[in-house]
């Protein structure tokens, strides 16, 4: 058995997870608005609809029970390993997402610096169909190189420090990356996520079971024996990157919607992110004081959901917040009209438009019957 972790502690693993969660949130936030205004192909957003928010609870549970049974029925050996393959690919290339914004700042203006372009297609001709096209340049390579270090550190020793690494850099990438298209679609998608989360939390021991099992950087970790045993503690606090992700691509709507509302402020955003802090605060300390695993969107979604609509109805901004269309916005990358045909009036009044115009034509004809 092992020895009881000491408060200082677990209040430092707490800690830790709380702060390695706003992180993501917050700087994926402010990247996914310079996404939505950014001009190359690669780097574009997935937007969720009301009809993928509705379908992914289902999806989700699916691929949770499936995983439980796999674990159940074949070695976990073998499934961790095939997995563990998985994300060491995926992990790579997400790290090297996320700090290649930063990395840029240390290359020298002198840094030979070469375009390169990825390219498969399928077909030949007017068939010819593209699968993937991806521009990179070579402070891109040097990013990938360094993010293959920390690739085979994870592979080879599964420390809990590169299963971080990769673990906030999924997080940023998430909450970059996807993006909702309107507030109606974000209270779906959490609203069917706190009944899924809190069902197979409470209701069996599916979702706890598949977490301890999974050798994957699904989620964040932090020892809460650091003090004791230094960077090789294994008696660890865990936060799963949903809880991280789902509230967080909510958050960067938000943001979005305050930049749309063109007053300088970022109150919806900063409100949310308050109430995030709040709800997982909340989470930790439910979670140790009855010392049984609790779905962080049970507290997430009140929170991060009735904060920001409490500030609407306080400002009289529900309408606008509600009506606010983030794919509809007119981007810098977007194909636009320069010139509209003017339509104004009722349907009535239109046609009446149209009759005057065809008897005065008909008029003009008989008038001057040479014009035939």
């Amino acid at each position: 058995t092992r020895p009881p972790s000491t408060p200082e502690g677990i209040a430092l693993a707490y800690g830790s997870l709380l702060l390695m969660a706003l992180l993501p949130i917050f700087f994926g936030a402010l990247r996914s608005v310079r996404c939505a205004r950014g001009k190359n192909a690669s780097d574009m957003p997935e937007t969720i609809t009301s009809r993928d928010a509705a379908r992914f609870p289902i999806i989700a549970s699916c691929t949770l029970l499936g995983l439980y049974l796999f674990f159940k029925i074949f070695s976990q050996e073998y499934i961790n390993l095939l997995l563990s393959m998985y994300f060491f690919v995926l992990g790579i290339l997400a790290l090297s997402h996320t700090i290649s914004p930063f990395m840029n700042k240390f290359f020298p203006a002198s840094f030979p610096n070469r375009q390169f372009q990825l390219l498969f297609t399928q077909g030949s001709g007017e068939n010819k169909e593209e699968i993937v096209n991806y521009e990179f340049d070579t402070k891109d390579l040097v990013c990938l190189g360094l993010s293959s270090i920390v690739g085979v550190w994870y592979l080879l020793r599964k420390h809990w420090i590169a299963n971080n690494l990769f673990g906030l850099a999924f997080s940023l990438n998430g909450v970059e990356l996807l993006h909702l298209n309107n507030v109606s679609t974000g209270c779906i998608l959490l609203g069917g996520l706190f009944i899924y989360d809190v069902f197979w939390v409470f209701g069996t021991n599916v979702m706890v079971t598949v977490a301890k099992s999974f050798e994957a950087p699904i989620k964040l970790v932090f020892p809460q024996d650091l003090l004791e045993k230094g960077l090789e503690a294994d008696n660890f606090a865990m936060l799963g990157l949903g809880d991280i992700v789902i509230p967080g691509i909510f958050i960067a709507l938000l943001l979005r919607f305050d930049i749309s509302l063109k007053k300088n402020t970022h109150t919806y955003f900063y409100t949310s992110f308050a109430a995030y802090i709040f709800g997982l605060g909340l989470t930790i300390f439910i979670m140790h004081i009855f010392k049984h695993a609790q779905p962080a969107l049970l507290y997430l979604v009140p929170a991060c959901i009735g904060f920001p609509v409490l500030v609407a109805l306080a400002k009289g901004e529900v309408t606008e917040m509600f009506s606010y269309e983030s794919s509809a916005e007119i981007l810098p990358h977007t194909p636009r009209l320069t010139h509209f045909p003017t339509v104004s009036g009722s349907p009535a009044s239109l046609a009446d438009s149209m009759q005057q115009k065809l008897a005065g034509s008909r008029r003009r004809r008989q008038q001057n019957p040479s014009a035939m």
